[in-house]
């Protein structure tokens, strides 16, 4: 059995178009490869790119001082920063597919607010005698999976739609940002600094063990996510569609709010609330390669550890010597494009 031409061109044209999401794929890997060298090289001591390669590399003549500032303090950072950036980016295109809403992400979902309301009760109540190096990132794990309870129990609903699990995620947003207004306002002028320092986002806490932890479980989370490729990509064409073609969408839709609160809940207990990551970065994925998981989850985690790695580079190169909040960086750049996504007029709303 013979192809006719038109299929030849057909599958030729496919295959050009899967070998081109593969290069953007390899291309913002590269810009995450230059990222990291970047982040490591600038700081307090400043380090040339090529110091901070041989370092890494083992090679060339170094000073031991140099050796210790890449490797024990500064590459764990500058690693964090690649795993925290892919889990938001991850989880924010499994939202906004799974709820086929654009503005869908764990920050707009309320699983951030839940983790900054955790982490602050907990500094408020002296890390319940576990000590802040546990008792926060407890904290907010805990509110943040409270909160996932209550978006589970929506998800789980007969007529519950992906409008309501929306609506239901942007009250726990109010309703968690409202409390932690509150510990704030009955906090010492001492706490309530500790509190917002936090929640502006903070990579400078983190430690080989965290980043083991935070790397194992998007790792982890996002194997999971691409052995259901086919199933979200049938989601992606509409609900109708997907049942048509046999995808239960009651439980996936459960098992990917799971996973998405597992790996926002990890990343959020230990850098703090960053936001609009898990936002832009899906965006940038879909207008490269569209909506074949295939390549969307990979591209979207790749963009977002793209995106909070440069943003480290830009919050340590604002002033030199000072360390500006990476939160704020992160919403510097998420609010002019979210202005851009809700006035473009070629984007309809779902």
């Amino acid at each position: 059995m013979t192809l006719s031409n038109l299929e030849t061109d057909a599958i030729a044209q496919h295959r050009l178009r899967e070998r081109k999401r593969w290069r953007n794929c390899l291309a913002f890997l590269l810009l995450c490869a230059a990222c990291l060298v970047l982040d490591i090289a600038t700081g307090p001591s400043l380090l040339s790119p090529w110091d901070v390669l041989s370092s890494l590399l083992n090679v060339g003549d170094r000073q031991p001082m140099t050796d210790t500032i890449v490797r024990d303090l500064r590459l764990p950072v500058a690693l964090m920063a690649l795993a925290v950036g892919a889990a938001l980016g991850a989880g924010g295109a499994q939202m906004q597919t799974l709820l086929n809403n654009p503005m869908a992400s764990p920050y707009t979902l309320g699983m951030a607010a839940a983790a900054g309301f955790g982490a602050a009760l907990s500094l408020a109540f002296g890390s319940f005698g576990l000590g802040p190096l546990i008792g926060v990132p407890l904290g907010a794990f805990a509110f943040s999976m409270l909160a996932v309870v209550f978006l589970f129990a929506l998800a789980t609903l007969r007529q519950a739609g992906s409008h309501t699990i929306i609506l239901g995620g942007i009250a726990m947003l109010f309703l968690f940002q409202s409390l932690l207004s509150l510990v704030q306002f009955l906090s010492s002028p001492e706490l309530s600094q500790q509190i917002l320092f936090w929640l502006f986002g903070n990579l400078g806490k983190a430690t080989w063990l965290t980043l083991s932890i935070t790397a194992a479980v998007t790792l982890v989370c996002c194997a999971i996510l691409m052995g259901d490729a086919w199933k979200l990509s049938a989601l992606s064409l509409g609900e109708a569609r997907a049942v048509s073609l046999g995808v239960n969408i009651r439980w996936l839709r459960l098992k990917i709010l799971i996973l998405v609160a597992i790996m926002t809940a990890t990343a959020t207990s230990f850098v703090g609330v960053i936001g609009f990551i898990g936002l832009v970065s899906p965006h940038i994925a879909r207008m490269l390669v569209g909506e074949d998981q295939r390549f969307l989850l990979p591209l979207s985690a790749i963009c977002g550890a793209f995106m909070l790695s440069a943003a480290s580079v830009l919050s340590k190169s604002i002033l030199p010597g000072a360390l500006f909040p990476i939160g704020i960086v992160t919403a510097i750049v998420g609010v002019p494009f979210l202005l851009w996504l809700i006035f473009a007029p070629q984007r309809g709303r779902p």
